[in-house]
């Protein structure tokens, strides 16, 4: 069968499961999106301008759940919205954004079965986006525009044996983007809303020219933060190049880059935020912070001072509080090129190079008074250090080279599609720490970059990654059962090499461990997983999954770069059982799909916060908190009746988990609940599209109550939050142009004010953004 004919039928959606997240849903996503023309329907279905193709959304002839987002809901969404945000309405996923387009990178949170953000994988057009840190990770958000994706398509737990993942124990979300139009043409938006938002986003295509299409687009965010002083200002752009030549082989080059500044807002105690629900960092800094200026800064050579020659300017309480000096930089590049065709009949490959270029820093303000102390033990080390001026400027810097290759060979023998594939991957990344004077102490002064207060980090970390997995696909009763059987072996080698932390530039004043060395070997070589679909019939459909999972541990920079001791416990790698079964059904008036999970999770690594004395912010560490399991159902499904002449339909999302500590740890029993896992998510939407230009949805969203630490002590309550929106646009018959669309998009309606995330372990916590409203103006030409 030729692989790239496009042609979606049962034959090639069954190949779609057996592949990876990342090439099934890739390529069925480009045969969906690109030749809808030639998709073939055998019956009446649940059909919509806002609803998800029926066999993607409830996975129909997958072996385990898998739910997705196309692109028509994805054209609904608010303009701009984060890459994290639009996995929200999937069954199961808790997603917490800070901000009604989520951008804020330190405010983002996802919980789905056992797992968190870190163990979690993505995908974005075959190529894994690594890990989802914000300091020198790849998340997803900063790669993605939804103008440009065709779908988002997830896995909740089951994992997969081809899915290019270090960090994965089950969970992967595969985006993909379109390719570009046949035609020549073009996208233009405007998007204006509150807080002085103003987004634009353009796209221009080749079209086909010969073998050879590409299309280029460009959108620029800005907008204020929604609470307190500072702004967003994201610039993103993506290019694609196709070129189609024989009868199946094409080439495809894509770019990415992405410029981002934003301004912290603080994250606090529930009581400030009873207090002020908009509080926010000072937009100018407090009269209380400035003190006589001295006449004469004597410093001496060595960064001391003489006697009283010197009275720091910045040292009152609220001193640490000025907006300006707490921002975040990042500016980050993707390249890819991939190569595909069929080098027999029987015999197809797909291999795709990716190269990232990751840059930025964050800043962040200091004490004077805790600059001071350190300051003073590294003088006495005989550090090159200079006596802090007042509040200090702290730098932290990240950047690194991201770079690696996945090759996916794809041969049919008989009732067998076997396929198999390697993914080799290195990860270089660098990270400084320090702080710096300012002009006259003032936390407004000019940054003195050859004044460094004190020194706290600068190491690299490497992560060389190799995946190997094989697998087979057979097609048994006359393809009404599937069975895959697969396995894969996984090693990553890492390193950290450099100044790990203050310990490694001195300890008590006196000489430190120096510039230190470290390396681990993480490897499981036999991984494997068995999934079986059947078909009851034309319309229903049975299926079960099991599937053995190992990663990376979670946050392992932030685990090897605390130098405690020179000779710290190396952490296990962690590990996961996941189970599935479940039945999902199409009708000509409903689909749904439900499946029940079991999740075994070892060697898990716990996110747990301090409060970092210089910041007043939480500052994240890892615990070994032992097993962990989770049990559950998820349902998914769309109704549209007869009765309402399909013009009104309805969606649903409902979730149920307990997932609990099997083992306790510190004051934690066991049996507590998981932090941060609320046990029932709602999802639910109506849809009224009376003609063929009118749409109008109204969705909510149910999280119950949650713990915030792992001895059930911090309690947060359950909240429900609506939204909404309004498109016009299309063939209508009252003088709007054909080509022009006005889409009106509200978030949290009623205005709800409550706690929507929370810091592991501490009672910080940030709250929900208020009502929201944007309005966009599209134009397709």
């Amino acid at each position: 069968m030729n692989l790239f004919s496009f042609k979606v039928t049962k034959l090639s959606l069954v190949l779609c499961a057996a592949l990876s997240s990342q090439s099934q849903i890739v390529k069925a996503q480009e045969n969906e999106i690109n030749s809808e023309a030639e998709l073939t329907i055998e019956k009446i279905e649940v059909v919509g301008r806002r609803i998800s193709q029926n066999d993607l959304a409830i996975g129909v002839d997958k072996t385990t759940n898998t739910v997705a987002v196309t692109r028509e809901e994805l054209l609904s969404s608010p303009a701009g919205i984060s890459g994290l945000k639009m996995l929200e309405s999937l069954p199961g996923f808790n997603v917490t954004t800070d901000g009604a387009l989520g951008l804020y990178e330190f405010g983002n949170s996802v919980q789905v079965r056992a797992f968190n953000l870190s163990q979690m994988g993505f995908v974005l057009d075959g190529i894994p986006m690594g890990r989802s840190d914000a300091f020198g990770g790849s998340p997803i958000f900063r790669y993605v525009d939804n103008e440009n994706l065709g779908s988002v398509v997830a896995s909740p737990g089951a994992g997969d044996v081809s899915a290019p993942s270090y960090s994965s124990l089950g969970p992967i979300a595969a985006y993909s983007t379109v390719n570009p139009s046949d035609e020549m043409g073009g996208l233009m938006s405007v998007t204006i809303g509150d807080d002085n938002l103003q987004r634009t986003f353009v796209k221009l295509e080749t079209g086909k020219v010969g073998g050879f299409s590409a299309y280029f687009s460009r959108s620029k965010t800005d907008s204020d933060l929604w609470r307190g002083p500072g702004t967003i200002d994201r610039e993103h752009i993506e290019a694609k190049a196709l070129y189609e030549f024989g009868d199946t082989w094409h080439v495809k080059a894509t770019l990415v880059a992405n410029d981002f500044f934003d301004y912290d807002s603080p994250s606090a105690p529930a009581s400030v935020f009873e207090d002020n629900y908009d509080y926010g960092y000072l937009p100018s800094i407090p009269d209380g912070c400035i003190g006589s200026e001295p006449d004469v800064y004597d410093f001496n050579q060595d960064g001391s001072i003489d006697g009283n020659d010197f009275t720091p300017v910045f040292t009152g309480s609220n001193c640490t509080q000025y907006f300006e000096d707490r921002i975040n930089i990042r500016n980050d590049k993707l390249y890819s090129l991939q190569v595909g065709g069929d080098i027999s009949e029987n015999l197809s490959f797909k291999g795709t190079y990716y190269y990232e270029d990751k840059d930025g820093y964050g800043v962040s303000p200091d004490t004077y008074s805790n600059t001071l102390g350190i300051y003073n033990r590294q003088l006495s080390a005989g550090l090159d250090v200079v006596h802090p001026r007042g509040v200090q400027y702290g730098l932290s810097g990240v950047g690194g080279i991201r770079k690696g290759y996945v090759a996916d060979f794809i041969y049919h023998l008989g009732q067998h599609v076997i396929s198999a594939g390697i993914w080799s991957e290195d990860d270089k990344y660098t990270r400084t720490q320090q702080r710096l004077n300012k002009e006259s102490g003032s936390a407004d002064g000019a940054i003195l970059s050859d004044e460094v207060a004190y020194y706290r980090r600068h190491y690299t970390s490497i992560r060389n990654t190799t995946q190997l997995y094989i697998k087979d696909s057979i097609n048994l009763m006359d393809d009404m059962l599937t069975l895959e059987i697969g396995v894969k072996s996984l090693q990553i080698d890492y390193s950290i090499d450099g100044y790990r932390d203050f310990n490694d530039y001195e300890i008590a004043g006196g000489p430190g461990y120096g510039p230190q060395y470290r390396e681990a070997e993480y490897k499981d070589h036999f991984l494997p997983m068995i999934g079986v679909v059947y078909a009851l019939n034309s319309d229903d459909q049975v299926f079960a999954s099991y599937a053995q999972n190992y990663a990376l541990p979670a946050g392992t920079d932030d685990i090897f770069d605390n130098a405690i001791s020179f000779d710290a416990k190396q952490p296990d790698g962690e590990e996961s059982d996941n189970y599935e079964v479940g039945y999902r059904t199409n009708q000509e008036e409903f689909n749904a799909a439900v499946a029940l999970f079991y999740t075994n999770f070892d060697n898990r690594l716990f996110e747990s916060n301090v409060i970092n004395p210089s910041t007043g912010q939480p500052e994240g560490f890892y615990l070994n908190g032992g097993s962990s399991e989770a049990y559950g159902v998820e349902l998914t499904g769309v109704f549209q009746p007869e009765v309402f002449n399909k013009e009104l339909y309805f969606n649903t999302n409902l979730s149920y988990k307990k997932a609990t500590l099997k083992d306790g740890f510190g004051s934690n029993p066991a049996g507590s609940q998981l932090a941060d896992s609320p046990e029932w998510l709602f999802t639910g939407g109506v849809t009224y599209e009376p003609t063929s230009w009118f749409v109008a949805n109204v969705s909510a969203k149910y999280t119950s109550s949650r713990f915030t630490d792992y001895g059930e002590a911090i309690e947060l309550d359950s909240y429900t939050v609506v939204s909404a929106y309004l498109d016009i646009g299309g063939e209508n018959d009252f003088g709007m142009p054909d080509n022009m669309s006005i889409r009106l998009n509200v978030d949290n309606l009623f205005n709800k004010e409550v706690l929507s995330f929370a810091f592991t372990g501490t009672n910080f916590y940030r709250p929900l953004n208020p009502r929201t409203v944007q309005a966009s103006l599209t134009i397709d030409f």
